[in-house]
């Protein structure tokens, strides 16, 4: 990812904060479909993290973008899977492929820099391609900042009544599994997610 340290530093902070949110909430799901989307979104936000350290101090080219490609290529086909009915909406599981196929693009980007640079061809195709497809970024930079809007004006209504109930069912449950299972912090996380998803894009 291009872009300065600091805003690189920001979204590992931001991605790694959410991926460990999401396996406390995997470990407080019984095990089904729920624990399979918890996970799903654990490793979307590690993933993340890990691509946006700076590379001055991670450079994980030339094994890395392939890795990458190949484990969120599968999360993308598994996010499409059947599940129970009634379980997982369609829109969302439709929105974690979306999301990892966005993964196996930027890992795709990362491959052509990487390849590009053994090859001093001046440089000016070989920027464009490192950068991606610039139709595409520009396609996903749109359905993510939708998302983000979208997503942000949900969680308000969402916050307000959760905070009610929670003041009138404290003490149900064990405190742990309670917390992680919050639907406001389920809706937040996703909503970092995808404003990390949107200015990895934009650094791309």
């Amino acid at each position: 990812m291009h872009g300065p340290p600091l805003i690189g530093w920001l979204l590992v902070a931001l991605c790694a904060a959410t991926g460990g949110y999401c396996l406390l909430q995997m470990r407080g799901e019984p095990p089904g479909p729920g624990r399979r989307i918890a996970g799903a979104e654990a490793l979307m936000g590690w993933g993340m993290a890990v691509m946006a350290v700076p590379s001055a101090v991670l450079d994980p080219r030339p094994w890395g973008p392939p890795a990458f490609a190949a484990v969120f290529a599968v999360a993308a086909v598994r996010a499409l899977l059947p599940v129970p009915r009634g379980v997982g909406l369609p829109g969302h599981r439709l929105h974690h492929t979306v999301g990892a196929l966005a993964m196996v693009y930027m890992a795709l980007a990362m491959m052509v820099g990487t390849t590009g640079g053994h090859h001093h061809t001046g440089g000016t195709t070989t920027d464009r391609m490192a950068g991606g497809v610039p139709l595409l970024t520009g396609v996903l930079l749109v359905y993510f900042a939708v998302y983000v809007v979208r997503s942000g004006l949900r969680l308000v209504p969402m916050t307000d009544g959760a905070v009610d109930g929670a003041v009138g069912g404290a003490g149900a449950g064990p405190p742990g599994v309670r917390w992680s299972r919050r639907p406001e912090l389920r809706h937040a996380c996703r909503l970092s997610m995808g404003i990390g998803m949107f200015a990895m894009l934009l650094a791309l």
